[in-house]
């Protein structure tokens, strides 16, 4: 027989009279009465797997504790008071004693079966103390041994403390712990419960992204800037949506237009032809039909004028509930002050910036000449959400008149040149007659 190490020797900090032995530091923590469930003893809990929970008399504050390792069982020491036998196996590398919340000993086991155990003396003195403060003298004091050998039953081969006597009466009245199947049983309905749980979470961010909806399988396949009109308006993203193709195609039309008479654009010839092309479902004609061309025209043509417009900021939204911590939940104390105000620094607003109203507008009938009318629907208004600066918000809502009277009225007489069959000339602000037949009513806001 012979001691392999003493990996603890010295004193140890208690709390609630417990300290622990756990497999890893990421485990979760030790059940109380799962640790003691179907022993005959309560001063060293092993029922819970890879755990220990050991019990103290000293409620708050120090106590000897020494830690042994053996190759085989070491004699009974007859100064210990209360002792008890349990079977333990780690449940992975890095065993330890941990103190609660605060030191802990790496104890060096293998992953193999061991006998354990557990020596008082003093318990009662500690328990009648409660506290032990700083100079106080020590009161109770503690031995823990490990020594390989067969798992047996837990024994009690000691007993002198009354408090020790509580706590055996107290584990022999515990009811019996579940059977391997039970236990196998709860873990798989605790899994399916956190991956139900998961799920729910997963459909709560999506429904958040999208507004408080969640999408149509046409707009989880749609392209383009789907997510900068949420941003703006998820409301009139599923709106669009619902609405189907010819009101679409319609809403695009009606964005480019807007877009290109807020910027001083829709009275020179080349954008003209254009927004005439895509009010009557053709192909945008030279030079719009290369887009890197375009830009070029658009730079030299002296009849571009020069305005500039803010940027289109969109409203604030509350947060997920279930997004991650920020830096600053992350830190304590005077870190955490100095987290917090940096992160305020990163999140301030940025200085409003100018642009080139032309430039933001131009875009717009590159979207809305788009072949999938949703998409171009989508991307023609966020365009013209863009270049409207910081009278977004206006031109919103000429978009919802736009999208709730195409689907109140889809047979009309359009206005020349400006609106496609399907689309009034009200929708585009342009003054014409025409006669309207009621349709479907169309979603509004």
């Amino acid at each position: 027989m012979a001691l392999l190490r003493t990996p603890v020797a010295g004193e140890v900090d208690v709390h609630y009279g417990q300290i622990c032995v756990e497999s890893d530091v990421g485990t979760p923590g030790v059940d109380f009465s799962g640790a003691f469930a179907g022993q005959r003893t309560g001063l060293c809990g092993a029922a819970g797997p890879g755990a220990l929970l050991l019990l103290t008399g000293m409620h708050t504050g120090s106590v000897g504790f020494t830690v042994e390792v053996h190759d085989q069982a070491p004699p009974l020491d007859a100064g210990w008071e209360d002792v008890v036998e349990v079977s333990f196996r780690p449940a992975a590398e890095g065993c330890g004693l941990f103190e609660w919340g605060g030191a802990s000993w790496e104890l060096g086991l293998a992953v193999t079966d061991y006998r354990v155990r557990y020596s008082a003396r003093g318990m009662d003195e500690g328990n009648r103390a409660d506290t032990r403060h700083e100079g106080d003298p020590p009161l109770d004091s503690y031995l823990l041994q490990f020594w390989p050998a067969p798992p047996a039953p837990d024994a009690l081969l000691r007993h002198t403390a009354e408090v020790s006597a509580y706590w055996h009466d107290w584990a022999v009245r515990l009811p019996p712990p579940p059977t391997p199947a039970e236990r196998a049983e709860a873990e798989r309905l605790d899994a399916l419960a956190r991956e139900e749980a998961e799920r729910e979470r997963e459909l709560a961010h999506e429904r958040w992204e999208w507004g408080g909806r969640l999408p149509s399988p046409a707009l989880r396949r749609v392209g383009g800037n789907v997510s900068g009109l949420l941003e703006f308006d998820p409301e009139l993203v599923h709106a669009l949506d619902d609405a189907g193709p010819d009101v679409q195609r319609a809403v695009a039309v009606m964005a480019a237009h807007r877009a290109c008479e807020a910027a001083g654009l829709a009275g020179i010839d080349w954008i003209a032809a254009g927004l005439t092309a895509l009010a009557h479902g053709r192909p945008l004609p030279p030079p719009l039909d290369d887009e890197g061309r375009a830009w070029r025209v658009l730079e030299a043509d002296p009849r571009v004028p020069d305005r500039d417009v803010g940027e289109a900021v969109p409203p604030p939204r509350p947060p997920f509930e279930g997004n991650a911590p920020t830096a600053a939940d992350l830190f304590v104390g005077p870190a955490a002050a100095y987290a917090a105000l940096h992160t305020a620094e990163r999140s301030a607003p940025p200085r409003p910036l100018r642009y080139s109203q032309p430039h933001m507008a131009l875009p717009a009938l590159f979207r809305a000449a788009h072949p999938d009318p949703l998409q171009a629907a989508i991307d023609a208004v966020h365009a013209a959400v863009t270049a409207h600066g910081e009278h977004w918000p206006a031109f919103l809502e000429q978009a919802w008149a736009a999208c709730r009277t195409c689907c109140r009225s889809r047979s009309i007489s359009p206005a020349p040149d400006l609106a496609p069959a399907g689309l009034p000339a009200e929708a585009l602000g342009v003054a014409g007659g025409h006669r309207v037949r009621r349709g479907t009513p169309g979603r509004g806001r």
